[in-house]
């Protein structure tokens, strides 16, 4: 497995089980399976094998989590999100709900 390339430029080894915890944290008390977020977890490896690269960016690793959650659960998307993408504020949080919203309409 290639190496995450940290937002500060810190490098350190892909870790499955970081993400894993993550993920079950967000799903926490959601109607979503172990065997889901297993289903999730190994596609993300296998999209990061699949680059066949040395290094890997966290925000492609955290981009794609998002990208799964979305589908898999928008409340677990959003808790996932917040932790991520760090907001500074309610909101930049009311943004990203905003946003979300907008999408389900379409």
């Amino acid at each position: 497995m290639p190496m995450v390339i940290k937002k500060d430029g810190r490098r350190e080894a892909f870790d499955l089980q970081k993400i894993y915890n993550g993920v079950k944290i967000a799903c926490k008390k959601r109607p979503i399976s172990m065997d889901k977020i297993e289903e999730l977890v190994k596609g993300l490896e296998n999209r990061v094998k699949e680059l066949g690269e040395k290094e890997v960016h966290s925000n492609f690793v955290g981009n794609e989590v998002m990208k799964s959650l979305y589908k898999l659960d928008h409340v677990a998307y959003v808790r996932f999100a917040s932790v991520y993408r760090e907001f500074k504020d309610v909101n930049e949080f009311m943004e990203e709900l905003k946003h979300l919203m907008k999408k389900e309409k379409k």
